[in-house]
């Protein structure tokens, strides 16, 4: 059986493209790894008319969701290969080959955190990378932000919105006195000193004995796709300058014709709004192709 389209990945962004080929009455096979990149978090914020959602009940609700629709096919499952050309894909699973006409990735990012220890075990509970998600909660308590490189400057510039902050460089770069300037500016504390670990919700220790304890931790990871399966299929890949995604146009395709790509992955920010909202236009995006083949 050929589907019309399958997709890589079924979190947020590719269970809401989905939705929209689901509900054209395409056939569609979802292939997920069950790895969401928030499944550490107990709370998922920003999100309208979800706000304060357990991130694992919307991921639930979702898919039961997606369930009552007769043309979709759902598979447990990491994609070791994938190949051809547009009206003739072939994936592969666990083994099993896998054909479509059109392939949607949805296949999410990793995040390359800083090697602190302590750190990745706090993460998405008590370290954060995006404050509109999680800054309200913190209850306009201390922050830290650590730095992973030069922009990191500008999530230390924003978080004073949310609570007294400290930028720890720890290392990654210099400042110089234009960003040092406007971080005294908006009342951001500097440090300068490297952190040996993090302990306690968000206590961080420094290499002089120091301790400082906040109400949560920033840092701004650098990230890249979960899988090679856009360089399998000789998709473009750029460098946003906090980490490597996949390139695509205003209608969510990538360079290579016939894959479409959305969520994490294939945009900046971050957030599970932006990534339903991202894959509900890929999914439309993506079904036009099927009726209009040549446009």
């Amino acid at each position: 059986m050929k589907h019309d389209v399958i997709v890589v990945g079924g979190s947020y962004s590719g269970m809401a493209a989905a939705l929209q080929l689901l509900r054209a009455r395409r056939s569609v096979l979802i292939i997920d790894g069950g790895k969401r990149r928030n499944r550490r978090a107990s709370h998922s914020h920003g999100f309208l008319g979800q706000d304060g959602a357990d991130p694992a009940q919307l991921a639930r609700v979702a898919r039961a969701q997606l369930a009552t629709y007769p043309t979709l096919t759902w598979l447990d499952g990491e994609v070791d290969q994938a190949a051809g050309t547009k009206d003739d894909f072939r994936v592969t699973c666990g083994g099993t080959a896998y054909l479509a006409k059109r392939l949607l990735l949805a296949i999410g990012v990793l995040d390359r955190l800083p090697e602190i220890p302590g750190l990745s075990e706090r993460w998405g509970k008590s370290v954060f990378h995006c404050p509109y998600c999680h800054g309200y909660e913190l209850d306009r308590g201390r922050i830290g932000v650590i730095a992973t490189g030069p922009k990191s400057i500008h999530q230390a510039q924003l978080l004073p919105e949310w609570g007294d902050t400290t930028f720890f460089l720890n290392g990654a770069f210099e400042l110089n006195e234009a960003a040092a300037e406007e971080l005294a500016r908006r009342g951001v504390s500097v440090e300068v000193d490297r952190i040996a670990l993090i302990e306690e919700s968000a206590d961080v220790v420094l290499n002089d004995g120091r301790r400082m304890s906040f109400a949560g931790l920033f840092t701004a990871p650098r990230n890249e796709p979960s899988t090679t399966v856009a360089e399998q299929l000789d998709c473009r890949l750029i460098d946003t300058g906090m980490g490597v995604q996949i390139w695509t146009g205003e209608t969510k395709e990538t360079t290579a014709p016939g894959v479409f790509a959305c969520g994490d992955a294939a945009r900046v920010p971050h957030s599970v709004s932006l990534a339903v909202g991202d894959g509900a236009w890929a999914g439309a995006q993506l079904h036009r192709s099927l009726v209009w083949p040549e446009s």
